[in-house]
């Protein structure tokens, strides 16, 4: 690997494995809804919400971490107008007090919120405009959870980005699945010690507390005490206690990857689980949960953050591949293993976050783990079975405009259902 790709996939991590409280669609409304605040200066007594359809489907059946179990985007917008402090971005509703937390509720009472569903073709769109007396504020993100586009004061405009914030990023087109697997053999494990440790540490506190208490539906727990204690098992019943948590108002932070929590500890908990399992030395494990890692963002990469594709489908992949990695398998047999979990859960659907993602983050990680236990056992799909190519980046290339393209109308009719339930 060159110099250039070397760095390149460096930053990549360090720009995916951000820390975030609470589902980042939600957040990111609370994020935008504190700095409107921050630029009015004073607490609205009128706010105007415009968000994507993507935004809404992620926001309406989640809870909102620090609100006493609110759900909603005006929840959202309230929890960051009360108490969100903007500096924290994705972290902009850690450590709110109980009596912090009661505001939140008043402000709904008292302050009048409007929302509509704004149908500009940007997938990723938030508008958030308030009122105090004849002084406005509007903040605008688009394209990613904390790119502020537009800040303004009574019509004034205060910052204008033109740029998406994905178009300053590193780009991602040099990715691919042989030199992912070269990178997490090679690398300096001081390059990545730190942003890899801190996402085990987070994701697996966070994992623990939904298999002790009862969040949501329970999966992870439900998981693990109806089957035996086989480490596929607990692979999948901690992934899916962490999202058990994150998606019912836990307020420990997460590791995100492709912008998403629930995508950051299906990529990780699985590696760690089974690593515990054999063994493996802190430095091998490390390198397994960068090489899931890499292997969910490039999945993800030609679908985009949003889409009727549930990312945690790319996410199974990466983990199976990490834990290929494990068992000692090479870009080979991690080829194999994401051809293998694509073939078995492409196609399932994004409708939002809420509880069940839990359940579909079991069903991604079965696949991921199948797709590389197959491998193992000389087994694979291939090539001409349905939208397998020869090749894996041929196949995740079909994948990826199945998602992208194919799914597009089936995006608009679930966002569509779930405006109509809203009425």
């Amino acid at each position: 690997m060159d110099a250039n790709t070397y760095k390149g996939y460096i930053s990549i991590l360090k720009e995916e494995l951000l820390p975030a409280m609470g589902c980042t669609e939600p957040i990111s409304v609370a994020y935008a809804s504190a700095l409107a605040r921050e630029v009015l200066g004073t607490m609205p007594e009128r706010v105007e919400i415009s968000v994507s359809g993507n935004i809404l489907k992620n926001v309406k059946s989640v809870i909102v971490p620090n609100t006493g179990g609110l759900k909603g985007v005006c929840a959202a917008a309230a929890a960051g107008i009360s108490a969100g402090n903007s500096e924290k971005k994705l972290q902009v509703l850690e450590g709110i007090s109980d009596e912090t937390r009661k505001n939140i509720s008043k402000i709904l009472e008292t302050c009048k919120f409007t929302v509509s569903h704004a149908q500009n073709g940007c997938v990723f769109d938030i508008g958030i405009k308030e009122f105090a007396g004849n002084d406005s504020a509007f903040v605008r993100i688009e394209g990613h959870h904390t790119n502020v586009v537009t800040v303004e004061k009574n019509g004034r405009q205060l910052v204008c980005n033109d740029c998406y914030e994905e178009c300053k990023l590193t780009d991602r087109s040099i990715l691919n699945v042989s030199d992912i697997v070269t990178f997490a053999c090679e690398a300096d494990i001081a390059d990545i010690e730190d942003v890899i440790s801190r996402q085990i540490e987070y994701n697996s506190a966070i994992a623990e507390e939904g298999l002790k208490n009862d969040y949501g539906a329970r999966v992870g727990k439900i998981l693990l005490s109806s089957y035996s204690d086989d480490v596929h098992i607990r692979a999948r019943a901690t992934a899916a206690a962490g999202s058990d948590a994150r998606m019912n108002g836990c307020s420990l932070p997460v590791v995100i990857v492709s912008g998403s929590g629930n995508q950051g500890m299906t990529a990780s908990l699985p590696v760690i689980v089974y690593a515990k399992h054999l063994n493996a030395p802190r430095e091998k494990l490390l390198r397994a949960v960068a090489l899931s890692d890499l292997i969910t963002i490039h999945l993800k990469t030609g679908i985009g953050r949003l889409s009727a594709y549930c990312g945690a489908v790319s996410a199974g992949a990466g983990a199976g591949a990490g834990i290929c990695y494990l068992y000692g398998g090479g870009a080979e047999e991690i080829s194999r293993t994401v051809v293998n979990a694509l073939a078995i859960d492409s196609g399932l659907i994004c409708d939002g976050a809420k509880s069940s993602c839990a359940a579909k983050i079991s069903s991604a990680v079965d696949a991921g783990l199948t797709g590389m236990k197959m491998c193992r056992m000389g087994s694979e799909f291939h090539g001409g079975d349905g939208i397998l190519e020869s090749g894996v980046e041929k196949t995740i290339d079909n994948v990826c405009d199945i998602a992208r393209i194919g799914m597009r109308e089936t995006d608009e009719e679930i966002i569509r259902l779930m405006i109509k339930s809203l009425n």
